[in-house]
């Protein structure tokens, strides 16, 4: 009878754990549909495949547990290592940049929490993502894993030199600030792709790359302020 009593606490308080599980997810996709409504579309993100991105990975899997509760809010977040997860309509405004078509190849440099990563993956086919702080890839490589995004693979390492085995690209994405470009980035960016990245020290502007047939284009889009990127780039 003793061992009866057990198991029905013990399956009386899984059913309620399961119970309280559904219903923190229930507030959590609610408030990453008001997240995409209220502070992406608004403002002008009109990609459906980046809105669709956007309201389909679960940001506060990506955040340390005390910051959950604000994981949609309108700002980035820190993840440890003095390093942050971007605003999430900044993810969402760089995404729509990369016009990413669902056979696309993408590289990120600056994985961090992988929540950028995750969303580049809902839209295209392979996402290769480089991070120099060993912790942070380690991090980031299990949460990917758990959440079942199998086309992300993590590299820990410097991303200056970017991960010329599976170039060319076609688009790549940088989400910490150089003071300069990185040649071998653009060096392995396949023609006709799109690079976007911040650009600068103190003052620093999101800038977007096309590379064509005769070079390079560049464009000037707004104002950001990204953490710098560090290693070689750097040096």
């Amino acid at each position: 009878m003793r061992v009866l009593i057990i198991l029905l606490c013990f399956f009386y308080s899984c059913g309620q754990q399961k119970s309280i599980n559904q219903r923190s997810e229930k507030m959590y996709e609610k408030m990453r549909l008001s997240m995409v409504e209220d502070q992406i579309e608004r403002r002008g993100v009109k990609d459906d495949r980046v809105l669709h991105a956007m309201r389909e990975v679960p940001r506060h899997e990506f955040v340390p547990n005390h910051l959950k509760k604000y994981a949609y809010a309108d700002e980035p977040l820190p993840i440890g290592e003095d390093q942050t997860i971007s605003q999430p309509y900044i993810v969402a405004y760089m995404t729509e940049y990369l016009r990413l078509g669902e056979e696309d190849i993408v590289l990120e440099i600056g994985t961090g929490s992988g929540y950028q990563a995750a969303v580049l993956a809902e839209i295209a086919d392979t996402v290769y993502t480089i991070e120099i702080v060993d912790v942070l890839a380690k991090r980031a490589e299990k949460t990917l894993e758990r959440l079942g995004y199998e086309n992300v693979l993590v590299k820990r390492g410097d991303g200056y030199a970017g991960w010329p085995e599976h170039a060319p690209y076609d688009a790549i994405i940088i989400t910490a600030a150089p003071t300069k470009i990185p040649q071998p980035l653009l060096e392995q960016l396949k023609i006709g792709g799109f690079m976007i990245l911040p650009l600068g020290d103190y003052s620093q502007e999101l800038v977007l790359i096309e590379k064509n047939i005769k070079g390079f284009e560049q464009k000037r889009l707004l104002p950001v302020r990204f953490v710098p990127m560090t290693g070689e780039i750097a040096e």
